[in-house]
């Protein structure tokens, strides 16, 4: 098993793309705290039927209040001992065009996704550093292409990616790799963006060249794994495209 014995911090891995993240890294030996934010405070029920007696813990914390972010990292100690590997997974964000958008949707992408990434990073870094661990982030395509309608999430996703790239040449010689994902995954939110915006919808997905989007089980969650393993060990500050080859990074 690729991260036994080894504890992982998963944001937003309640659903999507984090939910098959938490089941991968529980799958290949790891102890998982999962961070998020259900609704109806089903997140312990939703947790336990992921984990199937496996070791993971539910946290309910908004990762935007910076404060949490220390918070978090002590559940995860407290819980299990250590922590290894910190995945930067939930975001939120509402898509509009650039003329309708507002600074409360700046707030909301720019402080769940920028800056939770950031807090989390400087608070996760003692740990991280002690037992010589890994990070992955998450990119986006919509920064990469700068897809319509996507300005805020499209900006704090290529801010993650340059914070990601900076911590990963600061932090090497404390043992840190630092890597990204950019996935392409049918999720409740690209459903939801799929009906709000069908012609784009379409678009992006005549755009894939493998002609479907992944699946967050299958196909991202597995590459999300092996950076935060062992055979990643000399890779860092990396953009990951998981997305079907709908961009093809040189």
């Amino acid at each position: 098993m690729r991260v036994e014995n080894k504890v992982a911090i998963v944001t937003g891995g309640a659903g999507g793309i984090g939910r098959g993240i938490v089941s991968k890294f529980l799958d290949e030996g790891a102890s998982v705290l999962v961070v998020d934010i259900v609704p109806q405070g089903d997140g312990e029920m939703i947790v336990a039927e992921i984990a199937n007696g496996r070791p993971a813990v539910y946290l309910d914390k908004d990762i935007s209040v910076q404060a949490n972010a220390a918070v978090i990292v002590d559940a995860a100690v407290d819980a299990f001992g250590k922590l290894d590997i910190l995945v930067n997974n939930a975001h939120a964000s509402r898509q509009a065009p650039i003329l309708e958008t507002t600074q409360e949707m700046w707030d909301l992408s720019m402080g769940s996704g920028m800056y939770a990434t950031f807090h989390l990073m400087q608070a996760a870094h003692a740990q991280l550093a002690e037992n010589k661990g890994a990070i992955v982030n998450f990119a986006s395509g919509a920064g990469l292409k700068g897809l319509p309608t996507q300005v805020t999430y499209a900006a704090a996703k290529e801010a993650i990616r340059a914070i990601t790239r900076v911590a990963a040449n600061e932090w090497a010689s404390d043992g840190i790799r630092v890597n990204l994902v950019s996935p392409v995954a049918l999720t409740p939110g690209i459903e939801q963006w799929s009906e709000a915006f069908p012609k784009d919808y379409k678009r992006m997905l005549a755009g894939i060249p493998l002609g479907r989007l992944g699946s967050p089980a299958d196909d991202i969650a597995p590459v999300v794994v092996f950076l935060a393993s062992d055979d990643a060990s000399y890779m860092t500050g990396q953009t990951l495209m998981v997305d079907g080859g709908s961009i093809m990074l040189h």
